[in-house]
């Protein structure tokens, strides 16, 4: 079953299913924004747009989803809260803007969703500006952590449009301009985290890299 097919599917209860268990993640990760008025915010998987309600006024916001179905709730959600923000159709594999286009980023819960997560980490580097952020918020295994319960099930959640085995640490490889600035606990005991990235301006060759803030 195709990504789109499944949240197709999904986009009638999503809401009912995924909202109570993150409603108060969702606002405290984006607490963490830096975004200053009329900044540029790229919000890729929007979903249902769940995030909008806590949205701080003062930036723009763009969202892109893959599912017809999710972006048309996304835009009921933001009639609701009177919120401005352009909706696209689009795969967070291949973004439909121009390279440098965004000052920020928010990813909740799409990289542990989307096929090649590596690609839609790639993907916002390339559109975000030197010295953006990138606020993630998702579940993730953390390197060499053996955790056999969430392997085992991950082929029968991987059905249902998502994973339980991804160790964030494996994508940064494939963003090397984006460094971790921070990285805590969120939510189910540390198994969802609250990750930081900011991106480096290709001249300035700290000396860091961007593996947890551990020096080369």
């Amino acid at each position: 079953m195709s990504l789109r097919h499944a949240y197709t599917l999904w986009a009638p209860i999503y809401d009912r299913l995924v909202k109570p268990a993150f409603d108060d993640p969702r606002p405290r990760s984006l607490a963490r924004l830096q975004a200053g008025e009329g900044e540029r915010v790229l919000l890729p998987g929007i979903g249902t747009g769940l995030d909008i309600p806590h949205l701080p006024p003062g930036p723009s916001y763009v969202g892109v989803d893959l599912t017809p179905a999710m972006l048309e709730r996304a835009r009921q959600r933001a009639c609701e809260h009177d919120c401005d923000i352009e909706l696209y159709e689009g795969d967070v594999r291949s973004l439909p803007f121009e390279d440098e286009s965004f000052d920020h980023a928010v990813m909740h819960l799409i990289l542990a969703v989307v096929p090649e997560p590596e690609r839609a980490l790639a993907e916002v580097e390339r559109v975000l500006r030197p010295g953006g952020q990138v606020l993630v918020f998702d579940k993730f295994l953390r390197p060499g952590q053996r955790a056999p319960l969430r392997r085992l099930i991950n082929p029968l959640v991987s059905r249902l449009a998502t994973r339980t085995n991804l160790v964030f640490e494996d994508l940064l490889p494939h963003a090397p301009g984006l460094v971790v600035e921070q990285d805590e606990p969120a939510a189910a005991g540390g198994w969802f985290r609250f990750i930081t990235l900011r991106k480096q301006d290709a001249q300035d060759g700290a000396p860091g890299t961007n593996t947890a803030g551990v020096p080369d």
